[in-house]
């Protein structure tokens, strides 16, 4: 039986790895905030309590109902959230909500993958001889923590947090029954990038990819290069640009955090294993605005979409006029270019779509067969300036769990107002956890709905719930 395969991004999802945020996020401060990708500090607390943990809820609701059915009153009235902590006899442990941290606990178990990962860490983190030794000495528990936030358990800080580790999409993107690995743009995320390897390679529960994981790396002229150099020109790819859109076709973004050359090699790399036939390359504006695909559009079901509208065929007139800001931008900034590859028998061909609507209307009757109305469902309603403010706060990242039921912020409200004007109800996730244990509502029977999770802080953080998942298993699109 299989137990990794993705060949869609809204076929009902069965298994994904998730992190909930650590105690290193408490730790970013305002001087080493952008250092480390965050525009703001958060607030722990809030940011678990009030509101990853109903996202948490949500997904075991869907996924593993079990764990969560009849059970919430007493989770909820847990002041030490036990339920939530890997390391406590109430964790949830799910096989198929799948928490990053106990499965790196898992691999530590293993002594020579332990010696292996520490010195890894040990050796890009720049930690003394000492401090290796130290690590030596710590459970598996400690360490797997450790390893994660930097901070002893004495509280004592050895290296850096990794907060971004909450956004486990950038890790790595399943592409049917492969495995992409991401190799991070920012050093912050290194270390991410490491532990993840490390599972991926080691771990039981990814047997099935053995020979199915793919890499990017550096060619061997890359290492000719003068210093200066080598930075404008690495190969880096995270899962945030990867979108895999139906069996035969990858969606990869060239953007802030992905480049040129490492689609280039994605491309090469699976053509040549034939795992898609179809891949198309999207080069949205090298901003901050925008950071990854999945930032400006995810999907909701076969025939519907949600997408910032100024990078689309349909944009809202307001935002059609030159701001100051775009006076003061390079020529080819704003550039939006989609290319298309299909791997045929005689030869790659290469296929030109003007917009992002072209394509995603494409990608639904061509690849999904689907022949039903397309919807596109379009940031702050296309209401100048909504449009940009709630991309901002990821009106355009939602996570479907299955065709048509979502997962979205509840503070962007003018998109909220566009998915009712489409025919979909919103609901807040609290008040669907209420129904749910009432059985007033069903996972099993909800459709067309848009959740909408409490998102003060977990917005703050720039990802929404698409990038706070890493799907591992889904049925197929239909």
């Amino acid at each position: 039986m299989q137990n990794i395969f993705v060949s869609s991004e809204v076929g009902t999802l069965r298994r994904l790895i998730i992190h909930s945020p650590d105690s290193g996020l408490g730790k970013v401060v305002p001087s080493k905030a952008q250092d480390w990708l965050f525009e703001d500090i958060v607030h722990l607390q809030t940011m678990r309590r009030d509101e990853y943990d109903y996202y948490l809820k949500i997904l075991l609701y869907f996924l593993d109902k079990e764990k969560v059915q009849g059970k919430l009153k007493e989770i909820d009235a847990d002041t030490s959230r036990d339920f939530y902590k890997p390391e406590k006899e109430k964790y949830f442990k799910s096989d198929k909500v799948i928490e990053f941290e106990s499965l790196l606990a898992d691999i530590l178990h293993m002594p020579e993958v332990r010696t292996e990962l520490t010195a890894a860490v040990c050796a890009i983190e720049e930690c003394s001889f000492q401090f290796q030794k130290e690590l030596a000495k710590l459970s598996v528990i400690d360490l797997a923590k450790v390893l994660i936030t930097g901070t002893m358990p004495s509280n004592k800080m050895l290296f850096p947090p990794i907060p971004n580790l909450i956004f486990t999409r950038d890790i790595g993107i399943v592409v049917n029954d492969h495995l992409l690995l991401n190799k991070p743009a920012k050093y912050a995320r290194t270390r991410e990038s490491l532990l993840a390897k490390y599972i991926f390679f080691n771990h039981p529960v990814f047997a099935n990819l053995r020979g199915k994981i793919i890499e990017i790396t550096e060619d061997e002229n890359h290492f000719l290069l003068a210093e200066e150099e080598q930075e404008g020109r690495l190969n880096t790819l995270e899962g945030g640009d990867v979108m895999m859109v139906a069996p035969n076709h990858l969606l990869i973004g060239v953007s802030e955090r992905t480049t040129v050359e490492a689609a280039r090699q994605a491309i090469d790399l699976l053509f040549a294993k034939k795992v898609v036939s179809k891949i198309t390359i999207i080069k949205i504006p090298q901003k901050r605005d925008y950071m990854h695909i999945d930032t400006i559009f995810t999907q909701i079901k076969c025939n519907v979409w949600v997408l910032l509208g100024s990078l689309g065929r349909v944009q809202e007139e307001a935002e059609k006029q030159q701001t100051w800001e775009q006076l003061g931008q390079k020529p080819g900034y704003e550039t939006l270019i989609i290319k298309q590859f299909i791997n045929k028998p005689d030869g790659v061909k290469i296929k030109d779509f003007a917009n992002l609507e072209d394509l995603l209307g494409s990608v639904t009757r061509d690849d999904l067969n689907c022949y039903d109305e397309i919807k596109f469902i379009y940031s702050g309603n296309n209401q100048f300036p909504y449009g940009a403010r709630e991309q901002w706060t990821d009106s355009c990242n939602l996570l479907a769990l299955k065709a048509g039921v979502a997962i979205g912020y509840d503070r962007n409200d003018h998109t909220a107002q566009a998915f009712r004007n489409a025919g979909f109800k919103t609901i807040n996730a609290i008040e669907l956890l209420e129904k749910f244990e009432s059985n007033e509502l069903s996972p099993e029977t909800l459709r067309d709905t848009i959740i909408m999770l409490p998102s003060a802080e977990l917005s703050r953080a720039r990802g929404g719930s698409h990038c706070m998942s890493l799907p591992i298993l889904r049925d197929n699109a239909i």
